[in-house]
């Protein structure tokens, strides 16, 4: 069994699971370590029509991910962004996300004893509306918009019992890994389950690449995710909806 790459380490490292069945580097990790950054254009129909600028960093008491959502040239003006903030062990701190175009909505969902708070408006000056949600903290945020959500569940699933092998990246057969989450914009907690299903070559802006295939399956549909062997999330296609994300 080889380390998993300094992504997948850094991150999962933060989290506390490195008991989890993936053998670690024992480089000292630096607060504030970018684990990831980059880009996804999001297209429908062929069209690109958002772009997703997000980064990930690891410091010593947990991880923050931040993201901004902005619709292309020629679409109705939309821009968003998000911070999703876990401790150490990988439970919600805080989330926080905000409409700064054409609205000004924004959200901050917070734990509660043994509860998840949202408290929303759709004005920064209106009174803010209070969600309460019987979920814990390890509850994962998967929000409308922000596909950096997506990669970090499936750095959640690789630490549940995979390893990475001189022939790749291997996982318990079929193994099925159940994940509550959270969308705060719909309001909506459900349960998704995500499955490693194997090695695969597939188009990605033209050039056939080998990737790492995850499928993602819940309330709102069956989505493929394919991570590099540096575990970062390269193609995300939605069953059915004609939708593909793609990382710059």
């Amino acid at each position: 069994m080889r380390p998993l790459t300094q992504v997948a380490f850094a991150f999962i490292l933060a989290l506390s699971v490195s008991s989890a069945g993936i053998g670690f580097d024992t480089k000292k990790e630096t607060a504030g370590q970018v684990v990831d950054s980059g880009s996804f254009g999001v297209y429908v129909n062929g069209r690109r029509i958002a772009t997703e600028t997000f980064s990930v960093q690891k410091g010593t008491s947990g991880s923050i991910a931040t993201s901004e959502f902005k619709t292309e040239e020629g679409v109705d003006k939309a821009m968003q962004s998000s911070e999703l903030q876990l401790t150490a062990s990988g439970d919600l701190r805080k989330y926080e996300w905000k409409e700064l175009s054409p609205g000004k909505a924004q959200a901050v969902v917070l734990p509660n004893d043994n509860l998840l708070v949202e408290r929303s408006t759709e004005n920064p000056q209106a009174k803010q509306e209070e969600h309460p949600f019987l979920l814990p903290v390890s509850t994962n945020i998967l929000d409308d918009y922000f596909f950096i959500h997506r990669e970090i569940l499936a750095w959640k699933y690789l630490a549940t019992g995979c390893k990475q092998q001189n022939e790749g990246l291997s996982c318990p057969k079929e193994k099925e890994a159940k994940f509550g989450a959270l969308n705060p914009h719909a309001r909506a907690s459900m349960l998704v389950t995500m499955t490693f299903a194997g090695r695969e070559k597939v188009p990605v802006r033209g050039v056939e690449r080998e990737l790492n295939h995850f499928t993602l399956k819940g309330e709102v549909g069956d989505w493929s995710l394919w991570l590099d062997d540096q575990f970062k999330l390269v193609r995300i296609v939605v069953k059915g909806d004609n939708t593909e994300i793609v990382r710059d």
